[in-house]
This record gives C-alpha cells, sequence and structure tokens, in this order.
C-alpha cells in the first residue's frame, strides 16, 4: 500500500479544460499533513506510516495523544491515520506533504462517511418496488413477505428491510485528478465524492 493523504471536502463546481469542455469536479483541499510516527518490523513487528491532519488547539485533545504527539515534536492534531507501506526509507518524523505528491492526470481512490439520511423506508433504501394503489390494496409501502414460517421459522441476517440509510464509510476508486491548486493545497477530481461539505476525506494513489 502507498501513504495516502487527509483532507477536507470543500465541495463541487465545474472545471473547463483546454477545449473548453465543463467537467464536474469536487474539490478537496488536502493536507498539509505531518508524519507523527514511523513503525518498523524491528520495533512493532510491520511497518507503516502515521499521518496526522487538522492542527486544533491542545484543549480539544487528550492528555495522550498530546504525549504522543510531542515525542514526534509535531503540533496538536486532530486526526491521525496509518498507512501500512513495504519499506519506510524516505520518510522521516515530522515530515510535511500535501498535494507536491500527486499529478494532475492520475488516478486515486477516495474514502469518507456518506450522507447520513435517518431512519428510510423500504423503497427508498433498497428501492423496493411499491404496492398497487387501487381501492382495497393494503399493500402500498409495505415490504411483503420476509420469510417462510415453518421453516426457517425466523428471519434470516441481512435481510434487507428498513432502517438507517447512509452515514456509513464509501470508498470511490480511480477518479481522475483534473487540475492541482499547489498554493490553496486543493485537489480537483473527476466527478462525485461522498461526504457533506466539510468532512473528512482520505485520498490514496
Amino acid at each position: 500500500m502507498s501513504v495516502g493523504i487527509l483532507g477536507t471536502k470543500v465541495g463541487m463546481t465545474q472545471f473547463f479544460d483546454e477545449t473548453g469542455l465543463s467537467i464536474p469536479v469536487t474539490v478537496i483541499q488536502v493536507g498539509p499533513c505531518v508524519v507523527t510516527q514511523i513503525k518498523s518490523m524491528s520495533t512493532d513487528g510491520y511497518s507503516a506510516i502515521q499521518v496526522g491532519y487538522k492542527q486544533v488547539a491542545e484543549q480539544k485533545l487528550s492528555k495522550p495523544l498530546l504525549g504522543h504527539l510531542k515525542k514526534s515534536q509535531s503540533p496538536p492534531l486532530k486526526y491521525l491515520r496509518e498507512y501500512l507501506i513495504e519499506s519506510t526509507e524516505g520518510f522521516e518524523v515530522s515530515q510535511v506533504f500535501s498535494t507536491d505528491i500527486f499529478e494532475v492526470g492520475q488516478k486515486v481512490n477516495v474514502s469518507s462517511k456518506s450522507i447520513g439520511k435517518g431512519f428510510s423506508g423500504y423503497q427508498k433504501r433498497h428501492h423496493f418496488s411499491r404496492g398497487p394503489m387501487s381501492h382495497g390494496s393494503k399493500n402500498h409501502r409495505q415490504p411483503g413477505s420476509i420469510g417462510a414460517g415453518t421453516t426457517p421459522g425466523r428471519v434470516y441476517p441481512g435481510k434487507n428491510m428498513a432502517g438507517q440509510m447512509g452515514n456509513k464509510k464509501v470508498t470511490i476508486k480511480n477518479l481522475q485528478i483534473v487540475s492541482i491548486n499547489i498554493e490553496n493545497d486543493l485537489l480537483m477530481l473527476k466527478g462525485a465524492v461522498p461526504g457533506k461539505q466539510g468532512a473528512l476525506v482520505k485520498v490514496s494513489k
């Protein structure tokens, strides 16, 4: 695996390429991220890079977390993520990186928590078809049969039923980088990215 980067979803807009074609893009403000810890086979049993993002006031973090960050002389960072890698060569504690690890035209994977939509019914959550709407029908938006009675005598786990919709980790793969704004640490990705504005986003190669 490669080291990714953390960022914040800004929103969607359109980008015009050299031919004048309008491309729908999602703007993500990535980094700057700080390497807070380097784990190796000799000390931890595996190789990984721990990355921190979004500096906050010290009062908003716990004392154990502040002590962990002070070991690497890192500022108080709200989010920490770990990336498994084969070799830790080329990485140093307190190393800062941002959009410089990406290139225009490169494809990345983006993970974030999808927008929560609360308790949703069968039609909205699982795209069930509705029942007949004629007079006398008592099955308009009901689920229908959920299993036989005697055998198995229960409802199987994982049955598509009403419940909470959204608010889950979603990964969109192979999104193309259309443009990079190095001055403001902005990435423009072609297409949509899960999550609402201001959501924490993880971008990996």
